[in-house]
C-alpha cells in the first residue's frame, strides 16, 4: 500500500489537489477543477484530473462518494497516518525494527 501512496504523492497535481480537498472536503470534480484553475492557475482538462483522482482513490488517499448524480470526493488520511506511524512511533526492544 505505501507504494501506491507514494506513487500518488509524487505528482505535483495530485498534491494540489489533496490539497484543496483538506482546505474543503466533499467537493465535485467541477468544483475541483475550478479551484485548480482559479487559485493555482492550472488549465488541467476534466478527464486529466478526474485521472488524478483515480489514483488518489486506488491509493486510498481519497474517498468518493454519490448523492444522486453527483459525486463528490473527501480525502482519507488514514494512508499517511499508517507511513507516519511506521517511521516515527518510539522503537524498543520489546517492538523491535
Amino acid at each position: 500500500m505505501a507504494d501506491d501512496v507514494f506513487k500518488a504523492l509524487s505528482d505535483p497535481t495530485r498534491r494540489t489537489i489533496l490539497d484543496e480537498l483538506t482546505e474543503r472536503n466533499g467537493q465535485t470534480l467541477f468544483e475541483i477543477c475550478a479551484r485548480l484553475a482559479t487559485k493555482h492557475g492550472l488549465g488541467s482538462s476534466r478527464q486529466a484530473i478526474s485521472q488524478h483522482l483515480a489514483v488518489l482513490e486506488a491509493a486510498g488517499l481519497v474517498r468518493t462518494r454519490r448523492e444522486g448524480r453527483r459525486k463528490f470526493h473527501d480525502p482519507t488520511p488514514e494512508p499517511l497516518e499508517q507511513i507516519v506511524t511506521r517511521w516515527l512511533r518510539p522503537r524498543t526492544p520489546e517492538t523491535g525494527p
